[in-house]
């Protein structure tokens, strides 16, 4: 395994601490296990570091800006590359298995390939000048507070809000320009003028036939969404078309981590990643002078995990550049404990769960109504859409139900979706299995937090190493992606290490 990269300065040691959580956190949805997720994240990091500086060198010996992504993005771009050169070199294995699909598929080799078939966002953000670049991102991506962004990059901020705009428009105009410069055929040609209107208004109807090209054209539909500023679509446009694979799921978890104040290079919430040998004997990353590990903040990726899911609207906070629409930053030493390693294995069927509650030999059972609870807490055994509820025998004393779980759908398209589970445990817990059943046959694809395997309509989820410890009172989320078919109606039957949980609405 490659060692970390030294900095050559000050400035650059905080920004290594500011892009390592970034990298890790991605890397993490990359991979199937922890010492995976650390290797792979290491490994892209250095590369990254080598090519940002080779890109710099270059420009100070000839003279002229050589066009390059900013710092975050273009180290994530670093683990997904290392990642096809994993899977090109027989350590695929390593890989989380939908990744390997889309590493052997022609949506992957668009980031590789010509110039101008690659998607319109990345070659966008490519073409502006790199402080405007890394403004568009850490907002709209990282979804930190605008005034926090501004002081990262010596802006006055008052005048910041005024200054993303401008560099909104200039992305704009770039992926506009770039639109008309990609290879099409007629029909979208025909369309390109007509794009270009619609999107530039935020109340503009779009036309029926505008609407069924944009269905079936990928690339006139990527268009739009960078083209289109009103209406928050404009992060997951960035992420997606940056990144790539994993996209959306990696822009959940910097919003959550900004929200929990756990972004920017934060030292204070480390954690074991593996490297413990390279914290000892090599630190050297830190602000203000003082050094201090890189890999000691590789923390600040998975221990978001640990902080509950927001409005469940991504554009709403990504998409705001006043810092007077933003909420308050939490405070993470009160918000979250620090995060631990991460567990082994992926979409595998869960085994027992050593848990902080007694839960006797119960095994997932069917969950009992309480009279007492004004929320919702009857539920149906896995697999059925009978009667809600049971009854106990006469004489009995029903225990009352000891957390509570919320369930936000964040995103929805015809076939799919994304979701978000919270529970708030009463009692503090060693470990966690929360369980829940859909009601109209939808599947689960892809988790992050947590391990998931699904029976029928069934589903559970155990907790990862990192997120497992859950304090009296606390919280903690897994976020997924789903299908659904008939209907997409929310779960019930919530279960926390085989007791029932009420649903909060």
């Amino acid at each position: 395994m490659p060692d970390l990269p030294t900095p050559q300065n000050a400035a650059e040691a905080a920004l290594f601490s500011e892009c390592w959580d970034a990298v890790l956190s991605y890397a993490d949805l990359c991979t199937s296990g922890s010492a995976a997720a650390t290797q792979l994240a290491t490994e892209a990091f250095t590369h990254g570091i080598h090519e940002a500086r080779s890109a710099t060198a270059r420009t100070k010996n000839t003279g002229r800006r050589n066009p390059q992504l900013p710092r975050i993005p273009l180290l994530l771009n670093s683990v997904r590359t290392t990642a096809a050169a994993w899977e090109a070199h027989g350590q695929g294995h390593r890989l989380d298995p939908d990744l390997r699909l889309w590493l052997n598929s022609e949506k992957a080799a668009r980031y590789t390939g010509p110039p101008l078939h690659r998607p319109v966002a990345l070659r966008g953000l490519k073409d502006l000048q790199e402080p405007d670049a890394a403004l568009l991102w850490l907002v709209e991506v990282e979804a930190l507070p605008l005034p926090a962004v501004a002081r990262r990059l010596g802006l006055d901020p008052v005048a910041a809000a005024e200054e993303l705009g401008q560099v909104r428009t200039l992305f704009r105009d770039r992926c506009h320009r770039n639109h008309l410069d990609t290879p099409m055929d007629a029909d979208c040609r025909s369309y390109a003028r007509l794009l270009d209107a619609v999107t530039r208004s935020p109340g503009a109807e779009t036309p029926e036939d505008l609407s069924r090209h944009l269905a079936r054209c990928v690339e006139c539909a990527e268009a739009a969404a960078c083209l289109r500023l009103h209406g928050g679509g404009l992060p997951a446009a960035l992420a997606g078309g940056v990144i790539g694979w994993g996209g959306l799921a990696y822009l959940e978890r910097r919003r959550r981590a900004a929200e929990a104040g756990l972004s920017g290079g934060r030292t204070d919430a480390a954690a074991d990643t593996g490297l413990a040998e390279i914290k000892e004997a090599a630190p050297r990353i830190g602000r203000t002078g003082l050094l201090v590990a890189a890999v000691i903040v590789s923390g600040l990726a998975l221990t978001v995990s640990l902080m509950p899911f927001g409005t469940g609207d991504d554009r709403g906070v990504s998409a705001r550049g006043d810092a007077a629409d933003r909420r308050p930053v939490a405070d993470p030493a009160v918000s979250s404990p620090a995060a631990t390693t991460r567990v082994e294995g992926s979409l595998v069927s869960p085994g027992p769960v050593a848990t902080g509650v007694d839960t006797g030999s119960k095994s997932d059972p069917e969950p009992q109504g309480t009279p007492s609870s004004p929320a919702r807490a009857t539920s149906k055994a896995p697999g059925s859409k009978g009667s809600k509820g049971s009854t106990k025998p006469s004489g009995s004393t029903e225990e009352p139900a000891s957390c509570e779980v919320k369930y936000a759908v964040v995103d929805q398209w015809t076939d799919g979706f994304q979701a978000s589970v919270t529970v708030t445990s009463a009692k503090a817990l060693d470990s966690w299995r929360i369980g829940w059943a859909f009601d109209d046959g939808q599947r689960v694809t892809q988790m992050w937090d947590g391990t998931v395997a699904q029976d029928g309509s069934r589903v559970t989820a155990d907790a990862k190493d990192y997120n497992k410890s859950v304090a009296a009172g606390g919280s903690f989320a897994v976020g997924f992606l789903g299908t659904w078919h008939d209907g997409n109606t929310s779960p019930d039957a919530f279960t926390l290490n085989g007791g029932r949980c009420t649903t909060a609405h």
